[in-house]
């Protein structure tokens, strides 16, 4: 394609264009810069209309999953909408993993799915799929165009619906005979959807209310989710700013990691089945808690009759449907998280001079002796590496730089949010809600792209990054310098602990037999390979992969029957957390109060 050939969206006559050429010039005029995609025959209009262009940038991954995962990791990072172009048929039933994560973890995707001619839509034409149907569950809205003239408008609708109110992933189903047509083209300022309208102004009277119960408390603590991640680097600063004026105690959810500083004092530490010992027991023993953006998510709360009993409840989230879903609240509050933020700072103020410090130290100092648990502690002993060390080797190796990480699912997983700190919100993508394996190195990919000088890290398992492992391809391609390690125990670690706490330790089909040789395997692709098998090696591997300017799979032979603890068991509560067998053989009970008993 040449610079005479080159063909920009605004250059052409609005009356006189193709339905794909309406796609493309709406995706530029809604900001797009990148697209993940996979082509296939029913999107084909579409990518010549992508050649003919230069303000786009198309990603050819190699699974359509991938895709998705990539976009995710796209928009987790930058706070924009990702974009994800797919074909008909086996194109678009392969993306809905990812667009089921998306909207478990409220991630803002526009996917463009391509489907075959409007007359021959029910016959079970080629790679025909219900994809409309199929999506229905897994998208906020999904949009099947059957006229060209609606193309525009429904761009530009899917992208509010897409980035407004709960963010989630939005599906346009485009048959090949509207993207061939001529259509008609709708600017942006043009378009106003008719009845998604989020509220995002909190009502005056509740935020009164909550800032009543928080200004009398004895033992609150704030809980926040990945909501206020989604709602902006401004939103976690001010979140920082009033939990800092209150002096309260702040647990954060696994997806809202980075919402506030992990370095500050205030922060207790993540909460739910794998938190911290002192997170957990404070939702257990507190007297008011208010949760932010956060939806009561079953790994936060354990058994429900038992979560935070003796709390007054408040509850700030846009989405009116998450109040009162799981958990019964006391102030409810809808609204946006930034604004709603400002709201109970302002009314925090109000009353600050009325409010002592004191009557919160008695409180405090029980948070004290519960953190003098140190409830992520472990013993690197030997030359067989613990898995937590290789997560805080990572962490000491990174704190200078601007550093993003990723995960897979899993043991790795849980390490790596308990021993990697997020000071800044945007820098951790992982899958919560979904818990998809092979999600972490097409994501990375994602954020690699949205930040070409940053280091991408991508924490991962043998198991999970067999999963999406072409992907290898595709980083070599677009020289994507993705660090990914592998936290080799040669297990399905996650299902293995399981199986060992409760099932009598059958290992059924568990084991991962026939494993690659990760060094080769990177080497086969173009990209680095690295190993280390003692303790000894790993700061050097560690080094290697981070002054490498290629892809990196850095294989770390770890630990093979370690387990993640603390551990919240199935169907219990917070107060009946498990800690590891060295401390569980020093504390043999955890009394109703939340007290272990020596």
């Amino acid at each position: 394609m040449t610079a005479a050939t080159t063909q920009t969206a605004t250059t052409l006559d609005p009356q006189a264009m193709t339905g794909a050429q309406v796609v493309i010039q709406a995706l530029v005029e809604q900001g797009v810069e990148v697209i993940f995609g996979y082509p296939g025959g029913a999107v084909l209009p579409l990518y010549d209309a992508l050649f003919q262009q230069d303000r786009i940038r198309h990603v050819l991954v190699r699974h359509e999953q991938a895709a998705v995962h990539a976009a995710e990791g796209y928009a987790r990072s930058t706070g924009k909408v990702g974009v994800v172009l797919v074909t008909s048929g086996p194109g678009a039933t392969n993306a809905v993993t990812g667009l089921t994560d998306a909207l478990m973890d409220s991630v803002p995707v526009v996917c463009l799915t391509g489907q075959v001619p409007t007359h021959m839509i029910g016959n079970d034409a080629f790679q025909e799929a219900d994809t409309v149907g199929i999506t229905r569950p897994c998208t906020k809205h999904n949009y099947l165009v059957k006229r060209a003239e609606d193309l525009a408008q429904v761009i530009h609708e899917a992208f509010h619906v897409a980035r407004s109110g709960r963010p989630g992933p939005v599906v346009i189903d485009l048959p090949k005979n509207i993207q061939m047509a001529k259509a008609p083209y709708k600017g942006r300022d043009e378009v106003r959807h008719r009845t998604y309208h989020p509220k995002v102004e909190p009502d005056a009277a509740r935020i009164e209310e909550a800032a009543e119960l928080l200004a009398g408390a004895q033992r609150p603590i704030f809980y926040v989710g990945g909501g206020v991640v989604n709602a902006g680097p401004k939103a976690c600063a001010m979140l920082t700013e009033l939990v800092r004026a209150t002096g309260y105690p702040i647990t954060l959810t696994l997806m809202g990691l980075g919402a506030y500083p992990a370095s500050d004092p205030q922060f207790i530490g993540m909460l739910g089945m794998h938190g911290t010992f002192e997170a957990n027991m404070a939702m257990h023993d507190c007297d008011v808690m208010i949760c932010i953006g956060a939806r009561f998510d079953d790994r936060v709360t354990g058994r429900l009759d038992g979560f935070s009993p003796r709390s007054k409840k408040i509850h700030v989230d846009i989405d009116p449907s998450s109040i009162n879903k799981n958990v019964a609240v006391d102030v409810p509050i809808v609204g946006d998280a930034e604004k709603t933020i400002a709201a109970l700072m302002a009314a925090w103020q109000r009353r600050s001079n009325a409010v002592s410090r004191e009557k919160i130290e008695p409180w405090w100092a029980q948070i004290r002796e519960w953190q003098a648990k140190d409830s992520f502690r472990f013993r690197q002993d030997g030359r067989i590496i613990k898995p937590q060390t290789v997560i805080r080797r990572l962490w000491e190796a990174t704190r200078e730089r601007d550093v993003y990480v990723t995960t897979d699912v899993g043991q790795h997983q849980m390490w790596a949010a308990q021993h990697f700190r997020f000071d800044k919100p945007l820098r951790w993508m992982t899958s919560g809600g979904l818990g998809t394996m092979g999600y972490g190195f097409p994501a990375a990919l994602g954020v690699q792209i949205a930040h070409p000088d940053a280091t991408v890290l991508c924490i991962s398992g043998d198991a999970s990054f067999l999963m999406n492992m072409q992907e290898m391809s595709t980083a070599m391609q677009y020289r994507l310098p993705v660090k990914t390690f592998i936290l080799n125990n040669s297990y399905m670690g996650m299902v293995r602990q399981w199986q060992d706490f409760f099932h009598g330790s059958r290992h059924a089909e568990s084991y991962m037999d026939s494993l690659p040789d990760f060094v080769k395997l990177a080497e086969a692709f173009g990209a680095v390979g690295l190993r280390a098998e003692t303790v000894d090696q790993l700061d050097a591997v560690i080094e290697s992969a981070l002054r490498a300017d290629k892809p990196v799979i850095a294989d770390i032979v770890v630990e093979r029957a370690e387990n993640v603890y603390p551990m919240i068991p199935g169907g219990a509560a917070h107060n009946e957390i498990k800690l590891s067998p060295e401390d569980e053989g020093r504390h043999e009970a955890i009394s109703e109060e939340g007290m272990v008993l020596v």
